[in-house]
Order: C-alpha cells, then sequence, then structure tokens
C-alpha cells in the first residue's frame, strides 16, 4: 500500500494541531522548511518542528528547501525529524556528503531531492546509502503548483536504480499530487505521495487520506 505524508505547509498553522489531529489516518507528516535563499519562499523552521514532535508520535518527513543544509541537520534531528531530505542542489557534493554522514550519526533516516531540473543519474552517488529520493514534480517553493507531466519517465527511472541498487529505498513524489495525478507516479513507480491541498483543501481529510492509500491497488 501507498505511503500518504500530507504536506504542513497547506495546513492552518493558527490551528496547526487540529490539523495534525485531522490528518490521523496518514502515514507519515511532510514537514516543508524553506530558508528564502534556495527557494524564494520562507516557511519554518526548527521550532515548529520541535512544537509538531510535541503533539504527533506521526514519522516527520522534514523536506529541507535551504543552502548548505550540513548546517542545521543536527538542530532538526534534535528537534524530532525521523526522515531528513536535502536538495542535491543546495551545495557542492562534498557538502552532501557531509550532510548524510550528519544523519547518520544523528540516527536520523536519510533522504535526497531532485528538482525538476536535475536528471535521474544525480542520484547514483548517493542511491545505496540512503532511505528515500524525492523527486519533485513542481519547481519547489511554493504549495498549489501544476503537475509537471515531463518528470514522469525521471520517476520510471530512478524507480529502476531503486530495484536495482537498494529496494529498500523509498520513492518519494512531491508537488501537483491530486486524485488525477496519483495514479499517475504510482504507475511510475512512487510508494510515497506528498498531498497538500488534495488533502487539507478536501471536505473529508480522512477520506482524501484513504484514496491515495489505495492509488494503484487492483
Amino acid at each position: 500500500m501507498i505511503k500518504v505524508a500530507p504536506s504542513l505547509l497547506s495546513a492552518d498553522f493558527a490551528n496547526l494541531q487540529k490539523d495534525i489531529e485531522r490528518a490521523q489516518a496518514a502515514d507519515w507528516l511532510h514537514v516543508d522548511v524553506m530558508d528564502g535563499m534556495f527557494v524564494s519562499n520562507i516557511s519554518i523552521g526548527v521550532p515548529v518542528v520541535k512544537s509538531v514532535r510535541k503533539i504527533t508520535d506521526k514519522f516527520l518527513d522534514v523536506h529541507l528547501m535551504i543552502e548548505k543544509p550540513s548546517r542545521y541537520i543536527e538542530a532538526f534531528a534534535n528537534a524530532g525529524a525521523d526522515l531528513i531530505s536535502i536538495h542535491l542542489e543546495a551545495d557542492m557534493p562534498p557538502g552532501i556528503q557531509d550532510a548524510l554522514r550528519i544523519m547518520d550519526e544523528k540516527k536520523v533516516k536519510k533522504g535526497i531531492v531532485l528538482r525538476p531540473i536535475t536528471s535521474a543519474e544525480a542520484v547514483l552517488p548517493y542511491i545505496k546509502d540512503i532511505d528515500l529520493i524525492l523527486v519533485m514534480t513542481v519547481e519547489p517553493g511554493f504549495g498549489g503548483q501544476a503537475f509537471m507531466k515531463d518528470q514522469l519517465p525521471k520517476i520510471k527511472q530512478i524507480r529502476k536504480y531503486i530495484d536495482e541498487f537498494n529496494p529498500n529505498c523509498h520513492l518519494e513524489v512531491d508537488g501537483g499530487v491530486d486524485a488525477n495525478t496519483a495514479p499517475l507516479v504510482v504507475e511510475a513507480g512512487a510508494d510515497v505521495l506528498v498531498a497538500g491541498n488534495a488533502v487539507y483543501g478536501s471536505d473529508d481529510v480522512e477520506k482524501a487520506i484513504e484514496f491515495f492509500k489505495n492509488v494503484g491497488q487492483k
């Protein structure tokens, strides 16, 4: 069954605890962290992750859209992240390796992220040692963008790499995932779906989550 990770970026931050409770049917919670530099938007930071950790035992999937992420891995791990994913475009390869090393030291699961412009082959130096690959199907930085279908071949190629080199690695997709696009990304090989507006914009959050969990089921 597909894992569903509602994006808290689409939650009501004035009623964040309530919206987290509304998503109890979800497997994970996806936390988008933006620094205003790697992407033009600014979202949340360590204090919010720490607060979220206090009110839920859900698996916290923390997506860092920040420059030179190695500077903040320890802080987010200490705040309660279960998995931290970093953009390959956010630093030079030695900096990416350093960030992954710190994740190992802090015993959090490790993820890497690809912007739409980044090729599938970019995962190969890291794939044997990580727990998740996240493919962005929109440009990172803002919620509510249209799904980019030209990313489907990339998802398929990364699924082939995962099956060959690290079958335990998750393949997550984030960006424009809804009732129409979810079947496409699952068919391409994704097993974790990040959905923001499609979950929190729904009249029935639990029903929306259950729909995504069962995408691709015969």
